[in-house]
C-alpha cells in the first residue's frame, strides 16, 4: 500500500510540475499578445530571445530578432501594433522543462491564424525563441486562393530558385 502511495504522490507532483509549466508557457504567449495589442515595444521584444526569429504570413518574411525589431518599431511608435488572441493552444514540453513547443489558433485582424513556435526557458523566465504565424485557409477555397497567389508566387519562385 505505501508504494502505492508514493507512486500516486510522484505521478500527482509531475503532473503539478507539468500543469505549472503548461501555464507559465501560456502566460508567457498571452503577455507577448497583450505587449502588442498595447504597443508596449520594450515588454513584447523583451519576451523574445536575443537570436529569436519570427516568420510572418508573407513568404519574405523570414527575421531574425533585430530585423523583426526594425521591421515593428514603426507599428508600435503608432501606439497600435497587432491584436492577437489565442482561442485555442496546444503545448508541448521537453523532458528538462527548459524547451517548449506550442500551436495556437489566434483571432486576429486576418481573421483566424496560426501561431506555432517554440520557447526557451532563459534565467527562469519562458521567452519565445522562435515564432511562425500562418494564416489559416479553409480547404474548399484553397483552389481559388491559388489562383490569386499565382502571378506573385511564380515570380517568387523564379527569384527564390536562381539564389538557391
Amino acid at each position: 500500500m505505501k508504494k502505492i502511495k508514493l507512486l500516486f504522490i510522484l505521478v500527482s507532483s509531475a503532473m503539478f510540475a507539468q500543469n505549472n509549466t503548461n501555464m507559465e508557457v501560456s502566460r508567457a504567449l498571452d503577455d507577448w499578445h497583450a505587449a502588442a495589442a498595447m504597443a508596449n515595444f520594450k515588454a513584447y521584444f523583451e519576451l523574445m530571445t536575443d537570436d529569436a526569429v519570427f516568420i510572418g504570413t508573407d513568404a519574405g518574411e523570414n527575421w531574425q530578432r533585430e530585423e523583426f525589431m526594425a521591421y515593428a518599431k514603426p507599428h508600435f511608435d503608432k501606439g497600435r501594433a497587432w491584436n492577437f488572441t489565442a482561442v485555442e493552444r496546444n503545448i508541448y514540453v521537453g523532458g528538462t522543462n527548459d524547451i517548449a513547443w506550442f500551436d495556437e489558433l489566434l483571432d486576429t485582424q486576418m481573421k483566424i491564424c496560426r501561431g506555432s513556435g517554440v520557447l526557451k526557458k532563459v534565467d527562469g523566465q519562458w521567452k519565445i525563441a522562435h515564432y511562425v504565424l500562418s494564416i489559416t485557409v479553409p480547404n474548399a477555397i484553397v483552389e481559388e486562393l491559388v489562383k490569386l497567389k499565382n502571378e506573385k508566387d511564380s515570380l517568387l519562385l523564379v527569384d527564390l530558385r536562381s539564389k538557391y
